[in-house]
């Protein structure tokens, strides 16, 4: 059975605005969807870099104690985060 959830650490973490930590997520595969969606929205047509955030905020399922995940959450991730989530997504696709 393919696997299609997968556990992330956060090494800086997601402080929100009650001052909590939040680390641990969980992530979901991508779907075209994922990455047809943010070429319609404005801010990606303005700064294409800003794809990334919304595909973070589609395919994040859950972040600690969090209802939602946002753009503006992912806006507010330390960094480096990226990177790092990308290497252990793609980590956890090869095994």
């Amino acid at each position: 059975m393919l696997q299609t959830e997968f556990e992330f650490t956060l090494p800086k973490g997601y402080l929100d605005e009650d001052g909590n930590l939040h680390r641990i997520g969980v992530m979901r595969l991508s779907r075209a969807m994922d990455e047809i969606v943010p070429m319609r929205d404005p801010r990606v047509k303005s700064n294409p870099a800003y794809a990334t955030v919304i595909i973070l905020s589609r395919v994040i399922t859950r972040l600690g104690a969090l209802e939602e995940v946002s753009p503006t959450v992912v806006e507010g991730f330390f960094l480096p985060v990226t990177s790092v989530i990308s290497r252990s997504f793609i980590a956890k696709l090869m095994n």
